[in-house]
């Protein structure tokens, strides 16, 4: 079959990655790739939050099933368009979506299923947010409500730090995002990802994992995309797991269901974890970067099979056949980021690295310039190895960190700290 998948950054290459390993799939195509991706499939220039367009190019290639990678063209409606065309399609319409472009939404959603979270307020105002926050008092949590590139969350360390943030986010510094602010007790305990595909009805878990969101080591910093991961998160028990897809995952997807807009594709649930239970921070609607990067990584071809199974409506036939291993990706980032960085700097040693089910690069910020891989992000490579233990993948990805030469980057030396 011929499929594209729609992205250009790491959680992209690690889809394509494992849907090319699948027999099934006779042409690869990705939108708008970047330089690792273009060496395993075509890359195409295509403005991938445009429905209409994506339709156009699937019908003008042939494709038989497009997989979404980032959030922002599922909140555009592009599966709405594909669906609309009878193409065969993975990930929620915009209406489902909206469990990730608007955290109020998903709180509502919470309510009416009984699924445990955060206690929250939702503003629309500044000066009522303002009070809000100085009545509550330290410690809180702060959330632009909409789409930010996963940096639209500020746990305050000060009063004036919070009143600064909310000054930010009402001044714009989101954007659209930032229009409408939630505002949540602040939860204790560990956090941890849980990957389920829904198909409307049925829900499968496909993994757990746990990501590193500060730029520093020991968690310092500002937030970022995320700086590693790695799979299976030990704190998320299958307990736990069995806890949440109880009480959290299958209420708020019958509610959604109810409401007449089911849900189909990835559900990724941001979980806090104290004293053996579960309660959600926050839902994605595709699959985290860089927590794809480890999943796909475990999961190899079957992952088609599973994306196919869920678009479908096949999932209570699907099963996920788990290898007792590990993985953990590092995320190398241009020198400054989440600031300021620089573009352009040339990555070499790529080339003499091992690339099988085992070690893996997947390129994030990256394009080619005359068969020189150069830096074109601030989150750049995605260095991911499976072991049989998270020790021997923690050594083998640090290993292959240690051969690639780029002054221009940096990583974090202590991935996978909490579960060494």
């Amino acid at each position: 079959m011929n499929i594209l998948v729609l992205g250009g950054g790491g959680r992209e290459h690690a889809l394509a990655w494992a849907i090319k390993q699948n027999p099934k799939c006779d042409r690869l195509i990705v939108a708008p790739g970047n330089a690792g991706i273009a060496a395993i499939a075509e890359c195409a220039s295509l403005n991938a939050e445009d429905g209409a367009l994506v339709v156009t190019f699937c019908e003008e290639n042939a494709i038989d099933f497009v997989v979404i990678g980032p959030e922002a063209p599922l909140a555009a409606g592009v599966a709405d368009a594909l669906r609309a065309a009878g193409i065969a399609c993975f990930g929620p319409s915009a209406a489902a979506a909206r469990l990730e472009a608007s955290k109020s939404f998903t709180k509502e959603v919470c309510d009416a299923a009984g699924a445990p979270t955060a206690g929250y307020a939702h503003f629309t105002d500044l000066a009522a947010a303002r009070a809000y926050v100085q009545a509550q008092g330290l410690p809180i949590v702060i959330k632009a409500d909409g789409l930010a590139a996963g940096k639209g969350v500020i746990i305050p360390a000060t009063m004036d730090e919070a009143l600064a943030a909310l000054d930010d986010m009402f001044g714009g510094a989101f954007g659209a995002a930032g229009a409408e602010v939630v505002i949540e007790e602040f939860m204790e305990g560990e956090e941890a990802s849980f990957f389920v595909l829904v198909d409307g009805e049925t829900c499968l878990p496909i993994g757990t994992a746990q990501d590193h969101k500060r730029v520093g080591e020991g968690d310092t910093g500002p937030n970022t995309g995320g700086m590693g991961a790695y799979s299976p998160a030990p704190v998320l028990t299958d307990a736990i797991a069995q806890q949440a897809l109880d009480e959290i995952v299958r209420p708020c997807m019958v509610e959604m269901a109810r409401r007449g807009t089911p849900y189909q594709g990835v559900l990724y649930a941001g979980l806090m974890i104290k004293d053996g239970r579960a309660r959600l921070v926050e839902y994605n609607v595709r699959f985290g970067d860089p927590e794809c990067q480890v999943l796909m990584l475990r999961l190899g071809a079957q992952a088609l099979d599973l994306l196919l199974a869920c678009a479908e409506g096949r999932l209570t036939e699907a099963r996920v056949n788990w290898a007792d291993d590990h993985a953990m990706t590092v995320v190398m980032a241009a020198q400054g980021y989440p600031g300021a960085y620089q573009k352009g700097t040339e990555i070499k040693g790529l080339d003499a690295l091992p690339e099988d089910s085992f070690n893996m690069v997947f390129h994030a910020g990256t394009r080619d310039e005359h068969g020189a891989v150069l830096a074109n992000g601030g989150r750049v490579l995605n260095v991911t190895a499976r072991g049989a233990t998270l020790a021997e993948a923690h050594a083998r990805a640090y290993a292959m960190v240690d051969a690639i030469d780029w002054p221009g980057g940096f990583c974090r030396r202590d991935i996978g700290w909490r579960a060494l």
